[in-house]
């Protein structure tokens, strides 16, 4: 029979070697690794229902909605900053969660109850462009809450793995379960996955105590509101500069985004629709499997030894380098090259790395300006970036070399970014709260 004592021995010397785990944070980074793997597979079991949604409906109805998401998720972000400043700390996030939960089951009612469906397809589907970014951006306001900052240097790269591999294990089982009992029981699915991430948050408030130690903030504050102005959140992102340049990277991230996504859309319009599905599930799976490679290895070193400006400049340089090949050579195999490079990188450099950013702010801060950075301002910044591409090849007449150059040019902007952040994070953070492995940017 086996040791059980020796199989953990065993777990928390392959977790060191992977990203430096120390033998009391392995309950706590194995249970936020669950944590955010339920809630990707959660949300990437939903996506292909919503995204099947559209193909019936013009271009112009789809713009709409894109329209209307940005001021849904205005609404949204205010009403949960009202949240934020009356529910009990220890209560929001279970209370965030278990609201979407309910809510897609109650859309399953709705679809078996409703002859008529547009209208129900349509909230469906701005539903779940919120939960897109709604859900994730509240899990790393807990991850900031619950490791401290030399904690989430080591850990965070590896914690957000657990994304990549909720990427993977979402759509296939939708593809597998979808045959036999359709998309609307996918809601359903979706749901209970959701659900069992509620046990696990209570768990992790816990081990913040028991096992991480990270009792700088009394207990019973989990008993109590954050308070403050429920608009706190849009006032304080507006009154600092750190928070603004927050911003502003997330800004320059759509940017690209923006640019890529509609020059790879058009250079694939050659091919039939079989082949742009196979193009776009085989970039899908190539960015997942490469994220979680980097996030479980990379991530953690890169941060920790090299440091934070590095760390979140790095992506940034990498797609500008990239840019330039393109201008040089504007090819459909170098888009498709920068567009798994951009998101495998945000997925396992750059969304974790940002992610480190607000540990150095207050709880009031990470529960209710990061929601207006992570939603409205990505958001927001989709809507314009997508007309700014617009008016750049339909108004200016721009090929794909040109507005490669304009690319790089904003990945030179968005590197910048990178470092001043890094840097004003050092500055930010105490020095006997930062490993002496990072080095000190003055």
């Amino acid at each position: 029979m086996a040791n059980p004592s020796a199989e953990s021995t065993l777990l928390q010397r392959t977790l060191a070697r992977a990203c430096e785990i120390q033998p009391q944070e392995t309950r706590a980074t194995l249970a936020s690794f669950l944590l955010v793997f339920f809630l990707m597979s959660s949300y990437y079991i939903l996506r292909p229902v919503r995204d099947a949604l559209a193909s019936d409906w013009t271009d112009a109805e789809v713009s709409w909605l894109w329209t209307f998401t940005f001021f849904l998720s205005f609404i949204a972000v205010s009403l949960y900053g009202t949240a934020v400043s009356r529910i009990r700390f220890q209560r929001l996030v279970p209370s965030v969660y278990g609201l979407f939960a309910v809510s897609f089951i109650l859309f399953y009612v709705g679809s078996q109850l409703l002859s008529e469906r547009v209208l129900l397809d349509k909230a469906f589907y701005l539903w779940v462009s919120l939960f897109s970014l709604f859900h994730i951006s509240v899990f790393w306001s807990f991850m900031a809450d619950t490791f401290s900052k030399p904690q989430a240097t080591r850990l965070f790269g590896f914690i957000g793995a657990g994304a990549s591999a909720g990427g993977i294990a979402g759509p296939a089982t939708a593809s597998f379960m979808v045959g036999d009992f359709g998309t609307d029981a996918l809601l359903l699915i979706a749901s209970a996955l959701i659900i069992l991430t509620l046990p696990i948050i209570r768990w992790l408030q816990h081990l913040k105590l028991t096992d991480l130690h990270n009792d700088n903030i009394a207990a019973d504050a989990a008993n109590l509101a954050i308070g403050g102005s429920p608009m706190a959140g849009f006032s304080e992102f507006l009154n600092s500069r750190y928070l603004l340049a927050i911003g502003l990277f997330i800004f320059f991230y759509t940017s690209i985004g923006s640019f890529v996504y509609f020059e790879l859309k058009n250079l694939l319009e050659i091919y039939d629709r079989e082949t742009r599905s196979q193009i776009w599930a085989n970039m899908d799976l190539a960015v997942n499997s490469l994220t979680i490679l980097v996030a479980i290895f990379a991530t953690g070193r890169m941060a920790k030894y090299l440091g934070l400006p590095f760390t979140l400049a790095s992506i940034p340089v990498l797609i500008g380098a990239g840019m330039m090949i393109l201008a040089a050579a504007p090819m459909a195999g170098v888009v498709v090259a920068v567009q798994i490079i951009r998101r495998a990188g945000n997925y396992a450099i750059s969304r974790p790395a940002r992610e480190i950013l607000f540990t150095a702010v207050d709880r009031e801060t990470r529960f209710k300006a990061k929601p207006v950075i992570d939603i409205v301002i990505y958001r927001g910044g989709d809507m314009l970036n997508a007309w700014a591409f617009t008016g750049l090849t339909q108004g200016l007449g721009l090929g794909l070399a040109a507005v490669a150059g304009v690319g790089a040019v904003i990945a030179a902007f968005w590197a910048v970014t990178g470092i001043y952040l890094g840097r004003q994070f050092n500055q930010m953070t105490p020095p006997d709260s930062v490993p002496a492995a990072i080095p000190q940017v003055e």
